[in-house]
């Protein structure tokens, strides 16, 4: 890169944004971190506040925020709060790119009023696309930012297709680990506990998005993400498991020729290749050894052992407001599970039951989509409570 390109940081302190932060320091002559913005994690914040001189911080919770100033008194760094402080943050005039990793439906607005402003977003959260991937992609093409994947599958795609043109494209094939149950038996999954869905096998992430990866609702999230990226409808876009996750997804071209994409199992890769693009970054991280990493295997996903996979097309296919329905209700089963309050195999029930009862919801504005989650998020507690009521 010839110029310094200036980022802000959305979930600066969870797994995504602690990797940019590692690839920020390894390219300092080219990365320059202009905002920050976590949840309530000061300690986190101010640290990272402190290597990396930011213009604004911001944290969602007002207390943890005061904290933050208190800390950062003296320093020349603005500290703001709540959804104004975040939003902010994502549209602040100095950044060129805006890195979206707040987890979950959190991140919507944010990843929204980014692209709305016109800034190029290096985008980790699924959420953003899942819950109202038309309303931003067509605000993307109106005022021009680019999505730029960081999901290692959804970067795999993206490099796969560069310049290549997409009427080309035959079918979108996602990887998927298989997670830390893989070629587990259905009743081995009744007595999986929130510390065993946390142990996977080839990937440090967040709780939410571990857990994910376990029911295999993560590569669900990412089909539906897939289709925004890419405009590749629903049936062209398939799974596969690959427990090597050396291949990081696949295109296949209507001439029969398929393009794979391999690397390490290493976030900060993918997360380079957004921050530097069309450029790439020299990192001194170890090359794959093909030799050492022996077979290359793939499995068709088992749609009944991973129904969440199943739901997530269901949703795509319904379309409107519904995968923002299928998302919320996900969030709160998968925060229950979390907490020891649900089984394992109850996370698919309640997204099953909230989706079997939801309304029609639109997907015309932020508005709409935000109804539909509340409706989802409050539908899925109550049918937890009644669950629980009924023994």
């Amino acid at each position: 890169m010839s110029t310094v390109k200036r980022i802000s940081i959305l979930g600066s302190t969870g797994s995504i944004g602690k990797n940019t932060l590692d690839i920020v320091a390894r390219n300092r002559g080219q990365l320059q971190v202009v905002s920050l913005a976590s949840r309530s994690d000061v300690e986190g914040i101010v640290r990272q506040a402190r290597e990396h001189k930011p213009k604004l911080v911001a944290l969602f919770d007002e207390e943890a925020a005061s904290d933050a100033e208190n800390s950062l008194a003296g320093s020349g760094i603005s500290v703001l709060s709540g959804t104004e402080g975040i939003l902010e943050a994502s549209t602040i005039s100095e950044a060129d790119t805006v890195v979206s990793a707040i987890v979950g439906a959190a991140g919507v607005m944010p990843t929204f009023a980014a692209v709305e402003a016109g800034k190029d977003v290096a985008l980790a959260n699924k959420e953003a696309l899942v819950a109202a991937g038309s309303i931003i992609t067509n605000e993307a093409l109106r005022t021009g930012a680019r999505i730029l994947p960081i999901d290692s599958e959804h970067s795999a795609v993206f490099q796969a297709i560069m310049g290549q043109d997409a009427a080309g494209v035959q079918r979108v094939i996602l990887t998927a680990s298989g997670g830390p149950f893989f070629k587990k038996s259905q009743d081995f999954l009744d007595g999986v506990t929130p510390e065993m869905a946390l142990d996977h096998p080839r990937w440090k992430m967040g709780p939410k998005v571990t857990v994910d990866s376990a029911t295999m609702m993560n590569k669900g999230l990412e089909v539906i993400e897939a289709h925004w990226l890419f405009g590749v409808p629903v049936e062209r876009i398939e799974v596969v498991v690959h427990p090597q996750s050396i291949i990081h997804s696949m295109v296949e071209f209507i001439d029969g020729s398929t393009l794979a994409q391999m690397g390490i199992a290493d976030m900060r890769l993918p997360i380079a290749f957004a921050l530097g693009y069309p450029d790439r970054m020299s990192l001194p991280f170890d090359p794959l050894d093909l030799t050492a990493g022996g077979k290359l295997e793939f499995f068709e996903p088992d749609l009944d052992f991973f129904p969440c996979l199943k739901l997530a097309y269901k949703a795509l296919r319904r379309g409107g407001g519904f995968p923002a329905i299928m998302n919320a209700a996900n969030e709160v089963a998968v925060e229950v599970f979390l907490n020891g309050q649900l089984p394992f195999t109850g996370i698919p029930q309640v997204v099953a039951h909230v989706m079997e009862t939801a309304p029609e919801v639109q997907d015309r504005n932020l508005a709409e989509i935000m109804r539909g989650d509340n409706w989802a998020r409050k539908a899925a507690r109550d049918y937890i409570a009644s669950s629980e009521e009924n023994g």
